[in-house]
């Protein structure tokens, strides 16, 4: 059964932060070293990862044991609760104590790992290992590990979102299952909406940008929008799926009692990470989340049956229904580093070995990162977790492109849909052509 997940929970907290940190450091340059180590002879190798509660850490000792029995001539140095920012600047310096292999919980700063040359291109290695990236990996995952081009990362588990549901409140309701398209989503919202004096006994869903999960990246997962085209422009003001994810999400935030209304009620609500959360507790009757609320949720004892199914989708897209969107965690190789070949033989293990991939998703309570792995009988799991196993193989589940400067373009983003959620901004046209001018100005200087 699905436990707590510490490490999505920092991921959420430092995300933004991290990639702007990216962004203030100087490029890091390739390393003339190149892959010319042997990686048959007795070496060690510096590994560095985020992880840091005590399970995690348990279970990254046990990953790394697994590849050293495979390579007991390969030693692994393991460094954990190690941010981007940290890891940045020793990709930056090198030197023996450096990282060779790093994982990091922001997949926004892909575009700025890749760019700087802070990472290697890992395409020569899987070529000469015989590993097809697009056969191993699904297909958002595949996307979200490279820039231009430039496979300088690669998945280790992932995250994907869903739709959680308080069952007792749909029967109450008379709802006799999830929604599938948006119009019964918002339908179901509604329906699960009850007031009380200014405030909400029941809200239905929280569909403010502010709302915990409910972010406008997460939102545009199910609308599938190009965010850029084909010359790198900022696609905002041109593909009308984003002009219709802000439309119906503005809709439902008027129609559930407005933007002031639902704001002044989530200033009441618990904690995101805490046992108060306003789904644990029955305040807010369904939730986009991602698959460690399952933990959470069932650790908090809710009194009421838990549902999980994927998100709607617009209804011109009800053929799409189950797929979600879809992040994680990834993995690479310093460009600083004097022992590539030893180096990618780790990576590779953690990455692409199915047992290990299994082992690891079994230990973190994350989902699995290859679609062997997606499918293997040693998985364990609550039923209901399945829901995102299925989302995370799903060929029509999305993610957010990387960039160059990280993940300033989604942040660009959200700031508008605050703006317009709020009545502050009116004009979504203008407002999205505005956007779109700022997302291209911050990659031209990026540049």
């Amino acid at each position: 059964m699905p436990e707590v997940i510490p490490s999505v929970v920092r991921k959420a907290a430092f995300a933004v932060t991290a990639s702007l940190a990216l962004l203030t450091t100087a490029c890091t340059g390739q390393s003339n070293s190149g892959a010319t180590d042997d990686a048959s002879k007795d070496t060690t190798i510096n590994f560095w990862h985020a992880w840091s509660a005590p399970n995690e850490v348990k279970a990254v000792k046990s990953l790394v044991a697994g590849f050293e029995k495979a390579h007991p001539n390969i030693h692994v140095n393991v460094v954990g609760n190690m941010t981007d920012d940290k890891i940045n600047q020793a990709l930056r310096s090198g030197g023996d104590k450096a990282p060779d292999v790093i994982s990091s919980f922001t997949t926004n700063n892909v575009g700025k790992f890749c760019s700087s040359g802070a990472l290697v291109d890992l395409n020569p290695f899987f070529k000469k290992s015989h590993i097809d990236p697009e056969t191993t990996f699904p297909k958002a995952m595949n996307e979200y590990t490279q820039f231009d081009g430039n496979r300088c990362s690669v998945p280790l588990l992932g995250d994907a979102y869903g739709l959680y549901y308080n069952k007792t409140a749909f029967e109450k309701a008379g709802i006799t299952a999830p929604p599938k398209t948006w119009s019964e989503f918002e339908a179901d919202a509604k329906k699960l909406t009850i007031p009380q004096g200014d405030g909400y006994k029941q809200l239905g869903f929280m569909p403010d940008y502010h709302g915990w999960e409910s972010t406008t990246e997460h939102y545009f997962g199910q609308f599938s929008p190009t965010y850029f085209d084909k010359a790198g422009k900022s696609n905002v003001a041109e593909d009308p799926a984003f002009e219709k994810g802000f439309t119906l999400q503005k809709k439902l935030v008027d129609e559930l009692g407005g933007f002031q209304k639902l704001e002044k009620f989530r200033a009441t609500l618990g904690d995101e990470w805490g046992p108060k959360h306003p789904f644990h507790t029955g305040q807010v009757a369904m939730q986009m989340d991602g698959e460690w609320r399952l933990g959470m949720a069932l650790d908090a004892k809710p009194k009421f049956d838990i549902g999980v199914a994927p998100m709607p989708v617009p209804d011109d897209r009800a053929d799409q229904y189950g797929k979600g969107y879809i992040t994680g965690t990834i993995a690479g190789i310093a460009a600083t580093s004097h022992k590539q070949n030893a180096a990618w033989e780790l990576v590779k293990y953690m990455t692409t070995d199915t047992d290990a991939v299994v082992g690891f998703a079994n230990d973190i309570h994350n989902v699995p990162s290859t679609l062997a792995a997606l499918k293997s009988p040693k998985l364990k799991y609550d039923p209901r977790f399945k829901t995102f196993l299925d989302i995370a193989a799903n060929p029509d589940s999305t993610t957010s492109p990387a960039s160059i400067n990280g993940g300033v373009y989604l942040v660009t983003i959200q700031q508008f849909g605050y703006d317009y959620e709020s009545g502050r901004a009116t004009d979504l046209k203008a407002g999205l052509k505005k956007t779109a001018a700022q997302i291209d100005t911050d990659i031209a200087q990026a540049k």
